[in-house]
């Protein structure tokens, strides 16, 4: 059988300016799968311009890769007709940042769940279709008599949000892209939209990508994690070890940036060599991370592959280059499900 999603050496090049043209890459050479049979959470965790909401645009098929291909259950999302691509988009939803945005302040509640269902014809009567908006919201959480009839003002962001993924979870999705579903919510809320996103992988076998800057809510939600910076896979793995043993330079900035409970340890306590603001040009060969790497060595001029450090881990940095370099198509059988 094909595996659910296979992202395949997809690159994603942007280009600017009239009478010089300017090349940015977002996304380099990134390969990922998701297997059919085995739902699971997958974080792609990096900061601000790594690349994370790039890789969700082009999953979700509303931009083409410079290279590469991108395959839904086998076949290139950009050649689906028909029937295939209806189904693409009924299988495939996204939760995205803003609980907000989605939604048309001139209308209720109930025009964002029965529009999809009239849309995909998912039920045969009013009374039937109002059943299944009613086993979507109480499956994320809410109490349907809460939340219909009424407008989005008149509801939290906690409840929007869930909204979202109930909106999402009426299609029957077999994927689901969560794009910082939690980042504009209370804190008080994020465990429990959290707790939803779980349950509808366990419940209802729905395979997730979280897209996060957030490693503590990756750590709490997923099984394996892709870290990346600019555009470049800089750390792969479970996400219980990526996190507890980062072993890329990168990785241990961003997790030395998580506040703990704890004030006698201090943060940051690995020093950054070059502020992102200083730099006047991002390297467009070698190590994508190496004018800010504390470690930064001669070959780091040139691109380190990706080196598998245990069952479970890879990096891409020279300070491995004792261990086994793997093929970037190779990646996904390092990640957990």
């Amino acid at each position: 059988m094909s595996d659910l999603l296979e992202f395949k050496n997809v690159t994603k090049t942007y280009s600017h300016g009239l009478l010089s043209r300017v090349s940015t890459t977002a996304l380099n050479n990134v390969s990922l799968k998701l297997e059919t049979e085995q739902p699971t959470i997958m974080t792609v965790a990096g900061e601000s311009g790594s690349g994370k909401t790039t890789l969700a645009m082009l999953l979700l098929g509303f931009i083409e890769p410079t290279s590469g291909q991108i395959l839904y259950k086998g076949k290139n999302i950009h050649a689906l007709r028909g029937e295939e691509r209806m189904m693409f988009r009924r299988e495939v939803q996204a939760v995205f940042q803003d609980p907000f945005a989605v939604f048309n302040p001139f209308y209720t509640v109930d025009h964002l769940l029965t529009v999809p269902i009239a849309r995909f014809k998912l039920a045969k009567s009013k009374s039937e279709a109002r059943d299944k908006m009613y086993e979507a919201l109480t499956a994320v959480g809410l109490r349907p008599g809460d939340v219909l009839g009424r407008f989005p003002h008149q509801l939290s962001g906690g409840q929007r949000q869930r909204i979202n993924v109930a909106r999402a979870l009426v299609l029957r999705p077999k994927l689901l892209v969560a794009d910082e579903p939690v980042s504009m919510v209370d804190a008080s809320l994020r465990a429990n939209i959290l707790e939803t996103l779980r349950g509808l992988q366990k419940n209802y076998g729905v395979s997730i990508i979280y897209i996060t800057h957030d490693l503590t809510t990756a750590y709490h939600i997923a099984n394996s994690i892709v870290v990346l910076y600019r555009g470049a896979v800089m750390e792969a793995g479970a996400v219980d070890t990526v996190i507890k043993t980062p072993q890329h330079p990168y990785t241990r900035l961003l997790i030395d940036s998580i506040p703990w409970p704890d004030i006698n340890r201090r943060w940051g306590e690995t020093a950054i060599k070059v502020r992102e603001s200083d730099l006047s040009d991002h390297p467009s060969v070698g190590c994508r991370f190496s004018s800010r790497c504390p470690l930064v060595m001669e070959k780091c001029k040139q691109s380190p592959p990706l080196f598998r450090l245990s069952e479970h881990q890879a990096a891409s940095c020279y300070l491995y280059e004792q261990n086994p370099a793997i093929d970037p198509e190779k990646l996904s059988e390092l990640l957990p499900v």
